[in-house]
């Protein structure tokens, strides 16, 4: 039926128009999925610009905190406050803008300033238009920080060859990136007032090209300080590892080759090296997960760079890898010591579990046979009970017997006493001995 009516509706050309979804089921995330991809937007610059960046690491907390902070500058400029909800905000200040992101474990406050430089780079910052009051209540702890500068390559080009005066004449790191139609430099160090330094020299890159650059260069030295935020905890680590590696090899040597210790103390010294690798995985497996996740991005950062050699200068390719990857490395390397461990030292658990076992079963089995020949023993004492209680019932039934033989003379029955009580005898003890053993018998079967 519903094919004939759809063939109708096409042959008259009466199918309207399907302008909208409303009548068709959708799900309840498909909305915030599709939002989630504008989330973050890059951030357009034109040249000249300043650039302050500070990464804020707040562990997940400081929620309210960050939103009391920057709803307090927006009232004292009478612009409107962010959503509570919102993961990221930009708004224009006039003397300069902010743009705010709040990731897993930090966020990011980036001023922004675009106005010609009045003096040389870095002598005054885009943070240096903040109201100090407010933002010396930043909440929250530093992590990265860093000051960016972008003029345009034309304007002196002598510049381009005296730029380490810029950066206290530290060792600078160079790169074209972007098919070198920019210049980066950067020493990658702290400067007296606790901030790095970026330099850009851009020649034709549209404020959208360079805007991503920006937020690729910011982002690069923000995930690679994270990226290295685990080496201090697996240097600490890897120490206390050593000793519990050594520790556990003890343990396993005794289990071979058999000691004077028994295995009790042996699996008490095994549970206490498996307590301390499961506290040294529940400090670290977030911190190096998190560790892996961040030089992953580095990583990608550094490629999207498109970045070309500036001659006499070492890329920036070239010098994180050359120094990111080792701190990387050795966390990886204390996450798979921590693994190794505990599997090791679930085999010698499950070994001395199996030793224990066994000896269990063994004195399980003594106890079973002490207990069957105590409970035979028994068995033989209550026959020979059973036997003198027979006696014991026939002797006092006897009695009881003769007491009843010694009342039929008032009756007037004449008989022979020793005969009858002779006869008697044997009577009761097989009455008594049957009534035993029926006895016995039911409380048997009520056993069974």
């Amino acid at each position: 039926m519903l094919n004939e009516l759809i063939s109708n509706e096409l042959s008259e050309g009466t199918v309207p128009p399907l302008s909208s979804l409303s009548k068709i089921a959708t799900h309840p995330l498909r909305e915030k999925l599709y939002n989630e991809l504008h989330n973050r937007p890059f951030q357009s610059i034109s040249t000249p610009a300043q650039l302050t960046h500070i990464a804020i690491q707040h562990h997940g907390k400081l929620k309210q905190q960050e939103h009391e902070f920057i709803s307090l500058l927006c009232n004292r400029f009478q612009v409107n406050s962010p959503a509570k909800s919102m993961p990221c905000f930009y708004q224009d200040f006039g003397l300069f803008s902010l743009r705010w992101e709040r990731h897993l474990e930090y966020s990011t406050y980036t001023f922004i300033r675009q106005a010609p430089l009045t003096d040389l780079p870095f002598i005054k910052n885009a943070i240096d238009f903040i109201p100090r009051s407010w933002f010396e209540k930043m909440p929250g702890q530093v992590i990265a920080a860093v000051h960016l500068i972008i003029e345009s390559e034309n304007i002196d080009k002598a510049r381009t060859h005296k730029v380490e005066k810029y950066f206290d004449n530290m060792p600078l790191i160079a790169s074209a990136p972007v098919n070198s139609q920019a210049k980066v430099w950067s020493s990658f160090k702290l400067h007296e007032d606790g901030f790095g330094r970026f330099l850009i020299y851009q020649k034709d890159l549209s404020p959208a090209q360079l805007g991503r650059l920006v937020l690729q260069l910011l982002q690069l030295d923000t995930y690679r300080v994270m990226a290295t935020l685990g080496l201090p905890l697996a240097q600490a680590i890897n120490s206390e590892l050593n000793q519990l590696d050594l520790q556990l090899q003890q343990v396993t040597t005794y289990i071979a080759l058999g000691t004077d210790k028994s295995d009790r103390e042996l699996l008490t010294q095994v549970s206490k090296i498996a307590a301390k690798v499961e506290d040294y995985r529940s400090q670290s497996t977030y911190r190096f997960s998190a560790t892996n996740a961040y030089y992953n991005v580095v990583l990608q950062r550094m490629e999207e760079l498109k970045e070309e050699e500036v001659s006499g200068y070492m890329t920036i390719q070239e010098f994180l890898m050359r120094r990111i990857t080792p701190a990387v490395k050795t966390c990886q390397t204390a996450s798979n010591h921590l693994e190794d461990i505990s599997r090791r030292v679930t085999r010698a658990s499950d070994l001395l579990r199996t030793r224990v076992e066994m000896v269990l079963q063994e004195q399980n089995q003594t106890l079973l046979k002490s207990m069957n020949h105590r409970a035979h023993v028994q068995m033989r004492l209550q026959q020979t009970v059973e036997g003198l209680s027979v006696a014991a019932i026939s002797y006092y039934g006897m009695q009881l017997f003769e007491t009843m033989l010694t009342s039929l003379p008032t009756f007037g029955i004449e008989y022979n006493h020793e005969l009858v009580s002779g006869f008697a005898v044997p009577i009761v003890i097989g009455i008594v001995f049957i009534g035993t053993r029926l006895i016995h018998k039911r409380l048997m079967k009520g056993l069974k």
